[in-house]
């Protein structure tokens, strides 16, 4: 997979992209990529940092400039969770952020336009 197009931190052999962290050398196709999501399972992280060849060093600066720019979301309380399934608990009401989107076009359809060309 090639690299994401938001690149935040380059490293000898790994990139922190809006993808996740990633292996420059992009003969590997991925292989040892890790997701945004994925990134906060220590275990493979170990697994990846396990890896022959993967210098360690670099991959560590990786993990730890990935890790603050996309931080751990907070786990819903499974508990809370299932109060407000039962409606023991109500939910908090979602606020809305913008009116519903309305579209109009206004005069001709560009695609009733005439065309006009630039003549030399």
């Amino acid at each position: 997979m090639p690299l994401h197009r938001d690149i935040f931190w380059v490293g000898r052999q790994w990139a922190v992209t809006g993808a996740g962290i990633q292996a420059v050398d992009q003969r590997l196709r991925g292989v040892l990529d890790i997701e945004i999501a994925r990134l906060w399972d220590d275990q493979l992280v170990q697994s990846r940092r396990a890896k022959p060849g993967v210098n360690a060093a670099d991959f560590d600066k990786a993990v730890t400039v990935a890790r603050e720019r996309f931080p751990q979301e907070a786990a819903p309380d499974p508990i809370v969770a299932q109060l407000e399934a039962l409606g023991v608990v109500e939910a908090p009401a979602e606020s809305p952020v913008a009116p519903a989107m309305q579209l109009r076009a206004e005069g001709r359809l560009a695609r009733f336009l005439p065309q006009w060309r630039v003549r030399r």
